[in-house]
């Protein structure tokens, strides 16, 4: 419970600073990464870690790829 309100209070603040793209997307990776961290299982929570590696730049590519496909 602590953790979930630490985490609101930071994104509230991150919400109403008018935070960029990136910054939401960066927040949203440190998120899951914690959320990793709660697996027991080892291959699971180093699967799920390298899932948050994406770099941003890398993420708009493949957004911007996914979308000239459509």
């Amino acid at each position: 419970m602590r953790l979930f309100m630490i985490n609101f209070a930071y994104l509230s603040v991150l919400f109403l600073t008018s935070c960029s793209a990136q910054t939401l997307y960066r927040t949203g990776q440190a998120w899951q990464r914690n959320e990793c961290n709660k697996s027991l299982d080892e291959k699971e929570r180093a699967r799920c870690a390298a899932s948050t590696s994406t770099s941003y730049e890398e993420y708009k590519r493949q957004a911007e790829a996914a979308k000239g496909v459509q």
